[in-house]
């Protein structure tokens, strides 16, 4: 979904894109942004520069509109003041918001985050689930996550996937009650569609596909996979 790497099987729309083309990806990745697990950061560059240097990735060619947007967006995640400190001197919970301001560059539509809390302490993961949570109110954030608390917290609609295959989609209120009947996200295999274009239960909005792969292309909404 991210295009990083290129799929196995199936078929998957992404902002109305199909990422296994050349024009596909490259449509995508203008409108996306993506905060992997690990972002790969070079430790001997500022944040500033970490930044700019994803910023030009991006094809912000202007030299003085680019450096006004890396300021926005170091802003949006707390990170001004530090925008001048080596990747290497930063905190873990630093390093993450360095990552999520270059995932913000040039107000994408969709943000994909992969476990984006995975190493921060208790303090620092409240942080970042709050500001995960206001950047959904403008957009729509794809999370990646095995805790289930965070899906809980930050989502209004939620799909368990086991080896490919949706074993849920619904809300969290949903699978909140089905963890307390003690039906773990495997047991409702129902919700799964079994025909092309059905989508699950509670996921209106969400297209799902079997070939032999499940695809999803959601709305402007938050969801954890």
């Amino acid at each position: 979904m991210a295009t990083a790497l290129a799929p196995d099987s199936g078929e998957l729309t992404v902002l109305g894109a199909d990422p296994r083309t050349g024009a596909g990806r490259l449509s995508v990745r203008r409108r996306m942004g993506y905060l992997p697990q690990d972002p790969g950061f070079h430790p001997g560059f500022t944040a500033f520069e970490f930044v700019d240097y994803v910023a030009i990735l991006k094809e912000l060619t202007d030299r003085r509109a680019r450096h006004g947007e890396v300021r926005r967006v170091l802003a949006a995640v707390g990170m001004q003041a530090q925008r001048g400190r080596r990747i290497r001197a930063l905190s873990g919970g630093m390093r993450q918001r360095v990552a999520l301001a270059a995932a913000l560059v040039g107000d994408p539509e969709l943000l994909v985050l992969d476990e984006p809390t995975v190493g921060l302490d208790p303090e620092q993961r409240l942080r970042f689930r709050e500001m995960i949570a206001e950047l959904g109110e403008g957009r729509t954030v794809l999370l990646s996550t095995h805790q289930t608390e965070e899906a809980m917290a930050l989502c209004q609609r939620v799909i368990v996937l086991d080896h490919g295959l949706v074993r849920f989609a619904g809300t969290p209120v949903d699978l909140a009650a089905l963890a307390r009947a003690g039906c773990g996200p495997a047991a409702p295999a129902s919700r799964a569609p079994s025909r092309r274009g059905a989508p699950a239960p509670g996921c209106t909005g969400t297209s799902v596909t079997h070939r032999p792969a499940p695809t999803c292309s959601t709305p402007r909404s938050k969801t954890a996979t």
